[in-house]
């Protein structure tokens, strides 16, 4: 019985990385005409952990632990980027972007509480970005990271 949870849990970590996959493709035109404000929400639905970045914009699952991002250096393409934050850690923690429009940083709503996950939603341009847990003191304990946008 203990060798079929631990295939179900196997199958189940291989959809979380092949169902994203699956949904890659179309265009690599970007709308400009979109909107740079982005909207964050908390949710208290599980993600599945570790890292991966896809498609025109694309997401980025993040694991949150004292006191650092997995990954810290994701890569994804220009447009709407959503970061899933997933706290694998004891403690809260959240998440913020810098200069998502010049001087304007945006952050999900709420911290995430351990075993929580929290969604935040922002229209990135080429360049890089700057991201933190913004809890007192985590960034001074190195859980930040930085983003590049192609």
């Amino acid at each position: 019985m203990l060798v079929n949870r631990r295939f179900a849990a196997l199958l189940a970590v291989g959809a979380l990385f092949a169902v994203p996959l699956a949904g890659c493709g179309g265009s690599d035109s970007n709308d400009d005409s979109s909107s740079n404000a982005a909207t964050g929400t908390s949710t208290a639905a599980a993600a599945g952990g570790g890292a991966s970045a896809t498609g025109a914009g694309g997401t980025v699952n993040l694991a949150a632990t004292e006191y650092e991002f997995n990954p810290s250096d994701p890569t994804v393409k220009s447009g709407e980027v959503t970061f899933n934050l997933k706290n694998d850690g004891q403690t809260t923690h959240s998440l913020e972007v810098e200069d998502v429009t010049p001087g304007n940083d945006e952050e999900i709503e709420g911290d995430v509480q351990p075993g929580q996950s929290g969604t935040l939603k922002v229209n990135l341009k080429p360049g890089t970005y700057e991201f933190y847990c913004p809890i007192d003191g985590h960034k001074d304990l190195g859980m930040e990271g930085e983003i590049t946008v192609k």
